[in-house]
């Protein structure tokens, strides 16, 4: 017998979009809560569009990582420049107990769907609106990506080659780090209904929650003055500490010395006592001041081997070391798929969808996977029908006043 998830029975309506937002529906969905996507084929989101497709042949309805912020949950498709269609989300919110948003700030209440209006009708329902820069301030309708959010929050001007221009972190950075940090609130929120019987509005600022990664360049800052730049993959408590080219062409180690017992063993393995009694190389302070010649060793030494050897034999001396991994190498993985990370589900188009497992795992209560992400329509009778209780003349009503998309 299955045991009950933890969060069954909770009832959540996902207005959200792109991948800050849908991620904590995503991660209720894993463990049982019952989440409805509200979403339009007139105004195609901007996940849909951004792939990857199987075959690389672009379709909204099959992009991966619309299907990875979106398993497990149901589809309701609507236009919500259309006043019924905003009743149907009115009558939604009154059903449940979360409402997930990340429009611009101040659209909601354009719509007449604002915290205020929903809670008239529902005083228990709890609120997640999670935008770049937040609900209130003089920046907050500016609106953007998540690489935006990672330039406002720091990190674009801090990743880069030493000396060089700065690239920052790959992909939207903060529409990965805001999630878990909405996601936690949210369960601290429902914990306070549960004792209180209050409801509440959640602002998740997604810039804000980037810049808590950064609290030791800030607190440097407020100590030293000093303002952190790129500094390629090197660190100040460690050398050597970098990514390496291996013998194949683009292959990469990255490698990391802790301490001096760390570097005595990778010294003696890559330069024998030459390079271990350097003394250049003798304490932390001697090798960060001597970077640039510790590095051309290294790199010298790991260009003549291939990228696992290099690995292997640094593993088997106790030095963190370990392949830069491709998309390719974590299909194949062997700890990734004895976890089961990767997921396949059956799907209308593509026939298989994969996606990511949950992020964590309960012995007791494990995240299921019920359905793939919904295609446009899916499951438009049963939300309206079933959940809603809306008879065939409204549904109709619905349908002839454009409201469904």
């Amino acid at each position: 017998m299955t045991a009950p998830q933890p969060l069954e029975g909770l009832k959540v309506l996902d207005l959200a979009w792109v991948v800050a937002g849908p991620l904590i529906g995503r991660s209720l969905a894993d463990y049982g809560a019952t989440v409805i996507r509200i979403d339009s084929a007139k105004r195609v989101e901007t996940a849909r569009m951004m792939g990857p497709f199987p075959g690389g042949h672009f379709d909204v309805q099959q992009s991966t990582l619309y299907e990875n912020c979106n398993a497990g949950k149901l589809g309701l498709s609507l236009d919500l420049r259309v006043e019924a269609a905003r009743d149907v989300v009115r009558d939604l919110a009154a059903w449940a107990d979360v409402a997930i948003e990340s429009f611009t700030p101040g659209q909601m209440a354009k719509w007449g769907l604002g915290y205020e209006v929903l809670t008239a009708r529902n005083p228990g329902l709890i609120m997640v609106s999670t935008a770049l820069m937040g609900q209130s301030g003089p920046y907050t309708r500016f609106s953007g990506y998540g690489n935006h959010g990672a330039a406002i929050a720091g990190f674009q001007n801090i990743v880069g080659p030493e000396g060089g221009p700065p690239v920052g972190p790959f992909g939207p950075y903060t529409d990965f780090i805001a999630p878990r940090f909405g996601l936690m609130a949210l369960l601290a929120a429902l914990d306070h209904r549960r004792r209180t019987g209050q409801g509440c509005w959640l602002d998740v600022s997604q810039s804000e929650a980037g810049m808590q990664f950064l609290g030791p360049q800030i607190a440097d800052y407020s100590v030293t003055g000093r303002i952190q730049g790129c500094d390629g993959n090197r660190d100040p408590a460690m050398a050597p500490h970098g990514v390496y080219q291996a013998a194949e062409w683009d292959t990469w180690v990255a490698i990391a010395a802790r301490d001096d017992t760390d570097w005595a063993a990778l010294a003696k393995l890559i330069g024998g006592q030459a390079v271990a009694g350097d003394a250049r190389f003798a304490s932390l302070a001697a090798r960060k001041a001597n970077e640039d010649a510790l590095d051309a060793i290294v790199a010298a030494w790991v260009a003549e081997r291939s990228a696992p050897e290099v690995e292997a034999a640094l593993q088997a001396i106790g030095t963190p070391a370990h392949v830069a991994a491709t998309s390719e190498d974590f299909m194949d993985d062997p700890q990734l798929n004895a976890r089961g990370h990767f997921v396949r589900l059956p799907h209308p188009l593509m026939g298989e969808a994969v996606i990511e497992a949950s992020r964590y795992r309960m012995s007791e209560t494990p995240a299921q996977y019920p359905r793939a992400a919904p295609v446009y329509g899916r499951d438009n009778d049963h939300v309206l029908a079933e959940i809603l209780g809306y008879d065939a003349g409204r549904i109709a009503a619905l349908t002839e006043a454009g409201a469904i998309a």
